[in-house]
């Protein structure tokens, strides 16, 4: 199957055995880039999918938490290359779909052909790229889908029901909707109006549907699990990791 049909597989699989799938995301080399493949791994148990931060200097889509990660893995010289190449030393040690949340400049900066290869060869199935719109996003898709890599399509509670359509059939693997109009990280909790918004998501998809932004707790998982496939857990994450404490036990945890 093309890479792309693997991400959709997982979460599909985690809904057959009764539970919402989990895609954890981590800060790639962060908080020790020494350490990287092991986190990776660890997180990679527990979760369905794995969601792969490329740092960035300026990640305007992130909250402090996910900023100061991002920061510290730069600072200890991570790179879109670097990556790469811990990924594939790491071999055949990683069995969870791995999709890659980067903004546009790393991946423009690596070549389109080039990044699809090394990402096919690395085990990715997949790209989130949340400052590039959809109508500048057909060179990159092509040359994605062209090594059967799917580009995910982000879609918010202000996106109108004709771009939803839209931006639903055009997304691979699965469909992000966020579930807040700001960035990640807040602790204001879910909105009173989920429900509706991942339904109408979920009612125009024909591939899973997974929440994110926001989702820090058990009660979290449960009520997007009744309107969507699965949740994508980033800055609690990312603060357990910050505090040395064991991303495993914490994903654990969320499934109640």
């Amino acid at each position: 199957m093309p890479a792309h049909e693997r991400i959709a597989a997982a979460i599909t699989a985690a809904n057959e055995a009764g539970r919402t799938a989990l895609v954890p995301f981590i800060t790639a080399g962060y908080p020790e880039p020494g350490e990287f493949i092991e986190t990776l791994k660890a997180v990679a148990r527990a979760g369905d999918v794995v969601e792969l931060g490329i740092p960035f200097s300026d990640p305007m889509a992130d909250g402090m938490t996910i900023q100061r990660s991002s920061f510290e893995a730069l600072k200890k010289g991570v790179s879109l290359k670097w990556i790469f190449d811990q990924l594939d030393a790491a071999g055949d040690g990683i069995d969870t779909p791995l999709v890659m949340m980067s903004y546009l400049n790393p991946l423009l900066a690596f070549g389109y052909e080039a990044l699809a290869e090394r990402a096919l060869a690395a085990g990715v199935c997949g790209f989130i790229v949340p400052d590039l719109p959809f109508e500048e996003s057909g060179e990159l898709r092509a040359a994605l889908e062209s090594h059967g890599l799917g580009l995910v399509q982000l879609v918010t509670p202000a996106t109108p029901d004709d771009r939803l359509r839209t931006l639903c059939e055009a997304s691979r693997g699965f469909v992000y909707a966020v579930t807040i109009t700001g960035i990640t990280g807040g602790g204001a909790g879910l909105p009173a109006d989920l429900a509706d918004y991942l339904d109408k998501v979920s009612g125009m998809s024909k591939i899973p549907v997974c929440a994110g932004f926001g989702i820090r707790a058990a009660t979290d998982v449960a009520a997007v699990g009744q309107h969507a496939n699965g949740a994508i857990v980033g800055s609690a994450l990312v603060e357990v990791l910050e505090k040395s404490e064991d991303p495993g036990k914490f994903l654990g945890s969320l499934l109640g």
